[in-house]
């Protein structure tokens, strides 16, 4: 390394003197503070998987599987797969205790260039997608009531979606503790909405109004391409079990408060969301919720008369928190990938004074942004659902070769073997399917991920840079560093 470049990063460890006392800080960096207990962790897995999905999609379950009954089933079946998805990390998460998930468990079982892969579709497609898509469903909710008898103008609708973004960024930069007394009051706020749902429907159900519900199976689409079709619906209702492996880093006492937090949470919302369906199939009619757009939305004006207001507040406090849990949870991703080599260093900086990786968070809002601008982001969420059910695949196979490569490493929570092989097959069955079910959309998430290739090689594989190309990614980094109020993690690889 030349000189300058060492000097460099001298400057990048040693930036503030103040910081010099600060009780994580050592004599190579400083660490993310572990300030999440047990109820945060609960918090953030609650809190991410109950989005709008289950408030205005639940149709999309329906009408692949074609009746009430399997459509139960499904959702029974989706929770008892992602329990069982969650169990497999939480052995992941105890045996390789690093922030980041899916990367961290990839790296260390297959070696960069996947994990690198996963970090390219997660920074292109899943994450700024599922953000953007998010604060839009919330800005929608929001602005509706404005514009009652038409939709909201497509630009107020931006603005909002960007003005939450950025907002929710700012807390999560400013105080760990913040972000998570935002999500533990969302969170129990979405829970309250859900509650009013199950309680008005179990009401209409005494009363006896049965005859939406007595279809039974009658319906039912056995192919097992509309099956797995619905299977998809149930899971994206679930999606976020995995998050809390993201900031293993930050939770106190992980090798306890992970698998609890995930034994509490799943069954929760798998009942919670049985509950929610089985309301909704009380109420409407299957006809009414098919052609339903939302939900929550279509029940409450039908049985909550003068209350009905309440479920569009709903929807929109719930995307609210959940925004707020994917930014806090996927930002770490993005600093763990930096941390690693694989992302600018500039994003694995933590700011002194905070201990929140404000580079991470407001790069991650700036690619969100730019998605929130293309007017057809919709089109990408075609390509997530194959993507991460991949790349989900890829960790579960690496638990597997774990236990046939490191037999003897510590394993604080070991799941039985079966687990792991059921959740292995499911996955790629929900891997295989759509290949012949929805094959464009396949391809071009594989395009997408064979592209991130010549990135690895030609940005991170390739040593012998030119020298002004390093130069300028110094400057870059001791810019940020300095505009952050940033000092370098620990544990960041050097080249």
């Amino acid at each position: 390394m030349p000189r300058e470049h060492k000097v460099a990063a001298a400057e990048l460890q040693t930036l503030s003197p103040a910081s010099a006392s600060a009780p994580d800080k050592d004599d190579r960096g400083i660490q993310l503070k572990k300030e999440l207990g047990l109820l945060d962790g609960v918090a953030i897995i609650v809190g991410v998987i109950i989005g709008a999905g289950i408030f205005v999609s639940p149709k999309g379950v329906l009408v692949n599987s074609g009746s009430v009954g399997l459509g139960l089933g499904v959702w029974v079946l989706s929770g008892v797969l992602s329990m069982i998805g969650a169990l497999c990390y939480a052995e992941l998460g105890t045996m390789i205790p690093k922030s980041g998930g899916d990367y961290a468990y990839i790296s260390e079982a297959f070696g960069p260039l996947p994990a690198f892969l996963y970090l390219w579709v997660a920074l292109l497609v899943i994450v700024p997608t599922g953000n953007a898509i998010t604060a839009l469903t919330f800005a929608q909710y929001i602005l509706q009531p404005l514009w009652a008898n038409c939709n909201p103008p497509y630009e107020a609708i931006r603005l909002l979606a960007a003005v939450i973004t950025c907002l929710l960024t700012a807390i999560n930069c400013y105080n760990v503790k913040w972000a998570t007394r935002v999500q533990d009051v969302f969170t129990a706020t979405k829970i309250l909405a859900l509650v009013v749902i199950v309680l008005a429907g179990l009401w209409t159900l005494v009363r006896g109004e049965t005859s939406n519900i007595s279809t039974g199976f009658e319906g039912t689409r056995y192919e097992p391409g509309h099956i797995a079709l619905s299977f998809y619906s149930g899971l994206f209702s679930y999606a976020g079990w995995n998050y809390l492996n993201f900031v293993t880093e930050e939770l106190k006492n992980p090798f306890k408060n992970l698998p609890k937090a995930i034994c509490i949470s799943l069954p929760m919302v798998t009942f919670i969301y049985v509950l929610v369906n089985i309301s909704y199939y009380v109420v409407l009619t299957k006809e009414e919720l098919l052609s339903s757009d939302a939900v929550a939305v279509t029940f409450g004006d039908k049985l909550l008369g003068w209350m009905s207001w309440t479920m569009p507040f709903f929807v929109a406090c719930s995307t609210f928190g959940a925004l707020n849990g994917a930014i806090f949870a996927s930002a770490r991703l993005f600093f763990v990938g930096a941390r690693e080599g694989h992302l600018p260093k500039a994003i694995a900086l933590i700011n002194y004074e905070r201990y929140t990786p404000v580079p991470s968070l407001v790069f991650l809002c700036i690619v969100t942004l730019v998605l929130l601008v293309i007017k057809d982001v919709y089109v990408l969420i075609n390509y997530v659902s194959f993507v991460e059910s991949l790349f989900t695949l890829f960790s579960v196979s690496g638990l597997l070769w774990l236990r046939l490569k490191r037999p003897n490493a510590k394993r604080p929570i070991k799941v039985n073997i079966l687990l792991p092989i059921i959740f292995f097959i499911i996955c790629a069955f929900l891997v295989v399917l759509p290949c012949y079910v929805r094959p464009w959309e396949v391809g071009v998430g594989v395009v997408i991920i064979l592209s991130g290739i010549p990135v690895y090689f030609i940005f991170i594989q390739w040593k012998n840079k030119p020298r002004w190309l390093e130069n300028l990614a110094d400057t870059f980094n001791f810019t940020c560093a300095k505009m952050f109020m940033c000092v370098l993690s620990d544990e960041v690889k050097s080249d």
